[in-house]
């Protein structure tokens, strides 16, 4: 049922507060209407009795409280779906790309549906993304939410974009799409991803959703739901394997703030609502595969950790409900390892269920594991030789110190456009092992050095 009323009483930042009839729903759409005639939609934020605070999309700057007037739609706020790939929407889902709106074969609900934990599949199918350090030491899997920590000046998007280009089902043909969001990015990095969508071919299969940095703030809280209701449209409805691109989610969560704070509510850490990690979950968990679904949704959300700190709350609120975290060194960078993945700190939850025989190798896994205690081995010796000096260490010690080095220039370093195999990251892997004491890989069994190991001679 509409309602309209000429009854705002105040207007804190892209708040409304509104006095109703006592008929206002939680997350109602809203249509204000200013003097002048413009119209601006807005959400219901909170009901409090017979009054509502809505936040508008958009400036309030020439709202006038006595003849603006706010009419209550009756529903919550939709995404009209249809035949959407290769276009472009801004942050609230209409057109910025000159075409005409689309023809909608359905309007969903942003906010999207839980999806029975019962009909929830266990993400198994290894995703190649030819990155050799997210490949052999923290393998992505179809169906993951797996987030990039980053810092500000660190090349995230650089790898976004090229897992976008590169990622795949080895031995599968079939149907791909990418929706990305972004929430308060440049219109430089906005171009850069539309730029290289296009030029490799992405863009006709992909949905961009833009809320640049100029856009209304709030509009950030809705972008990514609008991009995960697509793609679980594309993923359950079409049978699309879809993998989703989030940045920046710092930008989302420091819109959270700035309303909470416009609502007066009490903050929580560093002034952060107490309510972010359930927010932020209503995000990550709408990844996955469901039983009888061809289709999957796979989630890698970009943040970029203020500060450098891992501990602060958006990604320590991150780590806890997503599957894991690749994260970018700034001491790599410096060092001109790109892209700079630390894989020491990443991590991947789901990786032991992508790889082994069948999926990848059947020394995947251990091979992994050795070459990660040999890397902690080889950084703790450079640590060590800092402060005696290289030429106090052992012959072995110098070899794990060559290992470290060598590992972040041969490995985890690699072009924009270099494509790895996943058995040419193994056979690295191998060949890096080599300059090793043979009795130091006590994490790998001795038929898989047989086999794999390609010894100097």
């Amino acid at each position: 049922m509409i309602r309209e009323y000429a009854t705002v009483t105040d207007v804190k930042g892209p708040l409304v507060f509104v006095r109703h009839g006592g008929e206002v729903a939680y997350n109602e759409l809203v249509e204000i209407r200013y003097p002048s005639g413009e119209t601006r939609k807005g959400q219901v934020l909170e009901t409090r009795k017979e009054l509502a605070i809505v936040q508008v999309f958009g400036s309030t700057a020439r709202l006038d409280l006595e003849k603006t007037r706010v009419k209550f739609l009756g529903e919550t706020f939709k995404i009209g779906v249809g035949d959407m790939l290769g276009r472009v929407f801004n942050g609230v889902g209409e057109p910025m790309d000159g075409m005409p709106p689309i023809v909608a074969e359905d309007e969903l609900d942003i906010n999207g549906y839980p999806i029975n934990p019962y009909a929830r599949k266990e993400p198994s199918d290894f995703i190649q993304t030819g990155i050799s350090a997210i490949d052999g030491m923290n393998t992505l899997v179809r169906g993951q939410k797996l987030p990039i920590f980053s810092a500000s000046g660190l090349p995230h998007n650089d790898l976004a974009a090229q897992i976008a280009r590169q990622a795949k089902v080895r031995g599968k043909e079939e149907e791909f799409a990418v929706v990305f969001a972004a929430m308060g990015i440049t219109h430089e990095e906005a171009m850069f991803f539309k730029r290289d969508f296009e030029e490799n071919g992405t863009l006709e299969k992909a949905v961009l959703f833009l809320n640049l940095a100029n856009d209304p703030s709030v509009e950030r809280l809705i972008a990514p739901r609008m991009a995960l209701t697509t793609a679980e449209y594309l993923a359950f409805e079409l049978g699309y394997h879809v993998l989703v691109l989030l940045t920046d989610m710092t930008n989302y969560c420091e819109t959270l703030r700035e309303i909470s704070s416009s609502r007066n509510e009490v903050p929580g850490r560093r002034g952060y609502p107490g309510y972010m990690y359930t927010d932020l979950a209503s995000i990550y968990e709408r990844a996955g595969c469901v039983e009888g679904r061809k289709g999957t949704v796979t989630q890698l959300s970009i943040l970029t950790m203020p500060g450098d700190d891992i501990t602060h709350p958006i990604p320590d609120l991150t780590g806890y409900i997503t599957e894991g975290q690749i994260v970018l060194s700034r001491d790599l960078y410096k060092a001109g390892v790109s892209p700079p993945i630390d894989v020491l700190p990443s991590l991947s939850r789901l990786m032991n269920n992508g790889i082994g025989k069948g999926k990848t190798r059947e020394d995947h896994k251990e091979l992994s594991s050795q070459v990660y205690a040999a890397y902690a081995e080889g950084r703790d010796l450079r640590s060590l030789s800092a402060v005696v000096g290289e030429e106090a260490l052992s012959a072995d010690d110098k070899r794990y110190l060559k290992f470290a080095d060598r590992f972040e220039r041969e490995y985890v370093m690699q072009s924009e456009t270099k494509d790895r195999s996943v058995e040419e990251t193994l056979d690295l892997a191998w060949s890096l092992l080599s300059d090793l004491p043979e009795g130091s890989l006590k994490r790998v069994r001795r038929e898989y050095v047989d086999r794999y190991m390609k010894r100097k001679v």
